[in-house]
């Protein structure tokens, strides 16, 4: 077909005109009006339209004016019945086999210069098209035993779809009459829409390949006549194909029809459970349902259809090679319902089900079935605890642990849990309404009891919610006294005044924490207060010890150091509590004065044996971390004397792994997170690798009510200071970036993996810094730098030549001159090079646009010079210090920059990372990452600290894709692993596999 032939056909109407052989079908395109296929070589014969105006292309003529269609069902083979004897013309057309007018039809779909006709084929087309893309279709047999591809089995919306197209034809789309002596008919559009179905399904998997690849029946192009395929045909397409579906509604009451005394009494048989009653649906209308027992009565006939209960069989014998139960159904004179045994009932709970649904067969379950039943493993302490006064470890009592089953969240009684324990149905009527039964709560019901607990692993279960049992990790609650104990600890502590004979005002979060030691200690629970230093934990101990007023005096073990300062603080702050210490030559222990005893770490080792025979109210381990090592004879030791309660103070409660938490923890509540090794294999391994987000959570809560952390910078510690905002900012690396680290990476890793012990770490080490600089900037990596002439001056480093020497008056502290400082250096281009570069410019021409000063922090000397040098040359006013800054410099510096003078401050990391004050500060750029987020944060204090008056802005600069971008999800991770259970550890990149470290340095560019 030539272009000019495709394109004039464009604006034809367009018919399909079936055949015997589906695939045998032609598409016609022909014009009403007559003038546009002059040169057309084939013909076809329409009926005209009985309206005396012709039919427009853009519009349909009055259906009043067109031959009579009837109203049938979507079958190939029926047509409407005969309107009135009119005559028929020939006109000239384009027939094309079903293939070659796809595009044609579809290129036409939706186009407004379309006529009407050719749009509506199209549009059956593009259906026709979704149909095969979604493998619907069937083998089959034309009448003449030949194979042929049919479009099935359609759905109800494809039904829709095809009724659709069908009703929006115009006359000219069905415009032929069917073959036969007169009067003259025309097709039933729905019937000619799903013989073109058929048509494109029939023609469309015979390719020229196809007969080759599977042999010739239902893939080659010419007919095969299968006489005997025609059975197989029909059972392929079972069910698939026809004018109605099934489904099963399932009646739990009808068991009780199939219950026979017969065979109750035969051995081995199978529980009736229920019935599954067939319904039949009519796909025509999908509103139209009825039972197979009234269909095979006649009384659906008028609705259905004749083929209604042909069409049902072969849908249940479809529907039991899926599901077999359902082929005893087959064998009666009526399907109408099943009796379903205890096993094929929990099947359809399930995979049966689905596997019904996948054939076309919906199962229906009361409206009313619940399948709200749960079981929960309970604890149920005994009498005599949080709640009425006594120590919860006072009880003396093991703890019940069992199942309790619910419905619906409500309780289930000991006799309902016993009935469902006696069922032996997988639905049951509980409470007057069906409860879908699981097995395996049926298994929990007969066997509720789990045990007996420990009070201490009891009161773990109630605070994380959940238990071990058989190995599996199940939800628990704890009820009664337990649970009043598990919310006193979440809800927090009661208010607490200062008690009378402290001498001191103590800050609210100091009451705070007076008030949260106090809960601990009067709950026989022990306590690790673990604030920041200098926040007051030694008084907060001495307010607590008053307000205790027990007779048994407290024990203090801390280090030698601070003997002295417990000793001064206790007659500063209670100067009417005796104190003594239990140390040197004379150790003596007092009597019942209710007061101090202090001790050391080294000397409560030695006499451990002593001071457990005394009778304490409280023992206090200062610098806790000295027990932080279980199996240390420190710890061995401390472990050994007995108190009422136990109070851990330290500022750092764990550093590097959560073992040191759990021996913390262990001290001042034993048992409260199982044996170490326990505790390693259920919580410290998973949480540290940071994989499992619930097993963190689930650690916390059962930690959280044991330590308390306070930091300078947590909301209502130190509430003078102003807010602290941290942001993020990913930059993309510039070309020569991009090409410098790739190549870095393809040699380094080559020399890596050829090298082993501390020459591969050495490597590993040399590629992760020389990484970071390229990051910062590629003048930072090729030691660009070296071209400054480094100045220790008020002004930072001044852009001079390369050939001044070391002893120049710009290195003895003469401030540079405006002209050199006007120059990065002969040759050396800074700006455009790096993407961090860039957005450092541009944050600085908002901040100081705004009268701002901000700090910029690098781990590297030699980019802080590069950025110095590029400042200058942009007049910004700036200065750096460094390690090499001597301190009389460095206090003028601090002053230029507290007094406005100069409003960028260049800091190295480590130089400047402590002991500075530079609250002027309101915004803290980190221009490259420290592994360490700690560093970081330590620098961001010089800004963000006692006496700053606004706000502080954190900008974190992240080569985006690179190692930096990994190493920053990398802390985050471990960071928000740190504040959850309070412990972190930097990862061993130096020891990563060979794989993980390419995952870790490659270059992942945006998508």
């Amino acid at each position: 077909m030539t272009p000019e032939t495709s394109g004039s056909l464009r604006g034809c109407a367009a018919v399909f005109l079936p055949a015997a052989l589906p695939r045998e079908g032609r598409v016609a395109f022909w014009d009403p009006d007559g003038d546009r296929l002059p040169h057309a070589t084939d013909e076809i014969t329409v009926v005209p339209a009985m309206s005396p105006e012709r039919p427009s292309r853009t519009g349909h003529p009055d259906r009043a004016g067109h031959p009579d269609r009837a109203d049938r069902a979507a079958h190939p083979d029926r047509t409407g019945p005969p309107a009135v004897d009119i005559g028929s013309r020939t006109v000239p057309a384009v027939l094309l086999p079903v293939a070659a007018a796809l595009p044609l039809l579809i290129g036409v779909a939706g186009r407004p210069d379309a006529h009407p006709a050719a749009a509506c084929w199209g549009a059956a087309a593009l259906h026709a098209l979704n149909l095969l893309a979604r493998g619907r279709l069937l083998p089959g047999l034309t009448a003449t035993d030949h194979d042929a591809w049919r479009a099935g089995p359609l759905d109800a919306g494809d039904i829709a779809q095809l009724r659709a197209i069908a009703a929006a034809m115009p006359y000219e789309a069905y415009a032929t009459p069917v073959p036969g002596p007169p009067p003259v008919r025309l097709p039933e559009p729905e019937a000619l829409v799903r013989a073109f179905f058929d048509a494109v399904a029939d023609t469309l998997p015979r390719t020229p390949a196809a007969g080759y690849a599977a042999g010739a029946p239902f893939a080659a192009v010419e007919p095969q006549w299968l006489p005997r395929a025609r059975e197989w045909a029909a059972e392929a397409a079972a069910g698939m194909d026809a004018g109605v579906r099934v489904s099963l509604r399932l009646d739990l009451s009808a068991f009780r029809l199939f219950d026979t005394a017969g065979a109750e009494e035969e051995q081995g048989a199978a529980r009736r459970a229920g019935a599954a009653v067939v319904q039949v649906h009519s796909l025509a209308d999908p509103t139209l349902v009825i039972d197979a027992a009234r269909l095979w009565s006649g009384a659906g006939d008028d609705h259905f259809g004749p083929r209604a209960r042909i069409d049902a069989v072969l849908a249940l014998r479809r529907a039991a090679r899926v599901w077999p139960p359902l082929a005893g159904l087959l064998e009666r004179d009526v399907p109408d319902v099943l009796a379903l045994a205890e096993d094929e009932l929990y099947e359809l709970l399930g995979p049966g089900a689905a596997r019904l649904a996948d054939a076309g067969v919906a199962v229906h379950w009361p409206r009313e079935l619940a399948r709200s039943l749960s079981a929960t493993a309970v604890v149920r302490p005994a009498p005599g605890s949080a709640t009425d006064g006594t120590p919860f470890f006072d009880s003396g009592e093991l703890l019940k642990f069992n199942w309790q089953l619910a419905l619906d969240g409500d309780p289930l009684t000991e006799d309902e849990m016993d009935a469902l324990a006696e069922s032996h149905r997988p639905v049951v009527r509980l409470r007057d309404q069906w409860v879908v039964v699981d097995p395996d709560l049926v298994r929990k019901a007969r066997k509720r009891e789990l045990g007996l607990l420990q009070p201490v692993d009891a009161l773990a279960v109630a605070l994380t919610g959940t238990a071990e049992v058989d190995g599996e990790t199940v939800a628990a609650v704890p009820t009664g006294a337990l649970a009043a104990l598990r919310d006193r600890l979440s809800q927090g502590a009661a208010p607490v005044a200062a008690p009378a004979g402290l001498a001191a005002t103590l800050r609210d979060y100091q009451l705070r924490g007076l008030a949260w030691l106090d809960l601990m200690t009067a709950l026989g629970l022990g306590g690790c207060l673990a604030d920041d230093m200098g926040l007051g934990k030694t008084v907060t101990l001495i307010a607590l010890h008053l307000h205790r007023d027990r007779p048994a005096p407290t024990l203090v073990v801390c280090p030698a150091s601070l003997l002295g300062n417990w000793q001064r603080e206790i007659t500063r702050f209670a100067p009417a509590v005796p104190v003594r210490r239990f140390h040197g030559t004379e150790r003596t222990l007092p009597g019942g004065d209710g007061g101090f005893v202090l001790t050391t770490y080294g000397t409560m080792r030695t006499s451990a044996e002593r001071l457990a025979g005394q009778s304490w109210g409280m023992v206090v381990a200062d610098e806790a971390q000295h027990i932080k090592n279980p199996y240390s004879a420190t710890a061995k030791a401390l472990r050994t004397i007995p108190a009422p309660a136990r109070v851990a103070l330290t500022g750092t409660p764990v550093e590097n792994n959560l073992s040191e938490l759990w021996a913390l923890l262990d001290w001042t509540t034993p048992g409260l997170l199982g044996s170490l090794k326990a505790f390693r294999a259920r919580h410290a391994r998973v949480v540290e690798l940071g994989e499992d987000a619930e097993a963190a959570e689930r650690l916390a809560r059962l930690v959280r009510p044991f330590l308390l952390r306070r930091r300078k910078s947590d909301p209502g510690i130190v509430p003078e200071l102003p807010p602290k905002t941290e942001s993020d900012h990913p930059v993309a690396l510039t070309r020569e970036q991009v090409s410098l680290y790739e190549a870095v990476v393809r040699e380094m890793m080559a020399a890596i993996e050829s090298a082993e012990g501390i020459a591969r770490r050495g490597l590993v080490m040399k590629l992760l810094t020389d990484l970071k600089q390229i990051c910062n900037h590629p003048a930072q990596f090729l030691k660009e730098y070296r071209r400054l002439t480094v100045g220790s001056t008020s002004r930072g480093v001044s852009a001079q030549p390369a050939s001044r020497r070391a002893g120049d008056p710009s290195e003895r502290g003469v401030p540079a001159s405006p002209l050199a400082t006007g120059s990065v250096g002969r040759g050396l281009r800074l700006a455009g090079r790096s993407g961090k570069l860039a957005l450092l410019d541009e944050l600085l021409e908002t901040i100081l646009s705004e009268e701002g000063s901000v700090l910029i922090f690098t781990q590297y000397v030699s980019m802080a010079r590069l950025l110095s040098a590029h400042l200058s040359t942009r007049a910004i006013p700036s200065q750096l210090l460094h390690g090499g800054t001597p301190v009389a410099e460095r206090e003028r510096m601090v002053d230029r920059f507290q007094s406005g003078e100069t409003p960028v401050f260049l800091l190295s990391l480590k130089a400047a990372g402590t002991g500075l004050n530079l609250t002027r500060a309101g915004h803290v750029i980190h221009f490259d990452r420290w592994w360490n987020p700690a560093v970081e944060e330590q620098a961001t204090d010089r800004a963000y600290r006692i006496g700053q008056t606004q706000p502080v802005q954190v900008h974190r600069l992240i080569a985006e894709g690179t190692v930096e971008d990994r190493i920053a999800e990398m802390l985050a991770a471990k960071r928000a692993l740190a504040d959850a259970v309070l412990g972190s550890g930097e990862a061993a990149l130096t020891e990563l596999p060979a794989r993980e470290l390419a995952d870790l340095v490659s270059l992942r560019r945006p998508s």
